[in-house]
């Protein structure tokens, strides 16, 4: 059997895609997994990483407004269909998954032209474009978010590696601390903005830093690996560790008894599979899907939400180092987040997968 995934961009497209990937493999290793992708995004070095291939089509932005460069879209994106039809023909697949991104149009039209069958899988609760054209070419829809707007969808969660949803945080808490070079029993602050940061975080945290140090909290500080610090904190007791980027989160989780951070879909669904409390900051621009994602979380007791503009240093030291002394709340939260996560979501969809493709 083979299997072509479509999901590009940013992590949250692909690393669902690649958590499917490796469920799939679990059920057969002999199946063939082609992963589309474009040349600017993060897949050029997250899905070789993994071991799978990767096969590039033009990236074509859809404009959300009626701009000049919407005049541009219909030459351009017929080139991409074409490209991914002939992927899709090479590697003579059986059935497409989508994610969503730029490589999912055409993937999804590559994949109508070609009479090869579609599956699509939206992580959030506004369906993006890709997604939504996609849904109107499958009855195979499958959702990350209960209340997510697309006819005939079925909720299964969001695929998730299995470092992440098999994570035991407690029996690995001192291995990972000791990874980052922080004491085991010092209260650990988690901090980051997604996969490319996010600048209002980096401040406030940074800004933050001397007073969460006379408070004893250690901090694990990832700023994104296309941002800077002008001044790093100083070495010292306790530690303020500063990375540009993690390939092992599940360490980072481990080493965590709270995080600050964005509200992505995949931040999330992880964060709630492994049972780790956060203060959520959504995203202020774009369609409010940021806060509709944490939003259960929260009112189950599992996290705080604050709006961007409010987040400062000052609301750092006032709410989260009070909450990081008080270990009973921070386990009660630890709990309620807990019951909010779905770790299966990668097995239930890859059963669907292969129940469609052999049909």
């Amino acid at each position: 059997m083979r299997v072509v995934l479509a999901g590009g961009g940013t992590a949250g497209h692909i690393e669902p895609a690649l958590a499917l990937a490796d469920a799939l493999r679990q059920f057969d290793p002999s199946i063939g997994i082609t992963c589309l992708g474009t040349e600017r995004g993060l897949e050029t070095r997250l899905v070789p990483a993994r071991g799978y291939e990767l096969a590039l089509v033009p990236a074509v932005p859809l404009p959300r407004a009626l701009t000049p460069q919407l005049l541009t879209v219909p030459g351009r994106l017929a080139g991409a269909i074409s490209a991914a039809g002939n992927i899709l023909e090479q590697v003579r697949a059986d059935i497409l998954v989508g994610f969503g991104g730029y490589v999912a149009t055409p993937g999804y039209l590559g994949a109508r032209r070609k009479g090869v069958p579609i599956v699509v899988h939206e992580a959030n609760p506004k369906p993006g474009l890709a997604n939504r054209l996609g849904a109107r070419l499958t009855e195979h829809v499958f959702t990350g978010h209960p209340d997510t707007p697309l006819p005939g969808a079925q909720h299964v969660g969001i695929p998730l590696r299995k470092d992440v949803s098999t994570l035991d945080r407690f029996s690995l808490g001192d291995k990972a601390r000791s990874y980052f070079g922080l004491e085991s029993d010092r209260p650990t602050l988690l901090v980051f903005g997604g996969s490319q940061g996010a600048r209002s975080i980096n401040n406030s945290a940074l800004n933050a830093e001397p007073h969460l140090r006379r408070a004893g909290i250690q901090v694990i500080h990832v700023i994104g690996p296309k941002n800077t610090v002008e001044v790093e904190p100083p070495p010292g007791d306790p530690q303020y560790v500063i990375l540009p980027y993690i390939d092992r989160m599940d360490l980072a989780y481990a080493a965590a008894d709270l995080v600050l951070c964005r509200s992505g879909a995949m931040t999330c669904a992880e964060l709630s599979a492994v049972g780790l409390p956060a203060a959520y900051v959504p995203l202020p621009h774009g369609n409010g899907e940021q806060r509709l994602n944490a939003e259960p979380i929260v009112r189950a007791g599992g996290g705080l939400m604050v709006e961007d503009a409010e987040l400062s240093p000052e609301w750092i030291m006032r709410t989260l180092a009070p909450l990081l002394h008080d270990p009973n709340r921070i386990a009660a939260m630890s709990e309620a987040a807990a019951r909010m996560g779905r770790k299966d979501a990668d097995v239930t969809l890859a059963r669907k997968v292969l129940e469609i493709a052999a049909r």
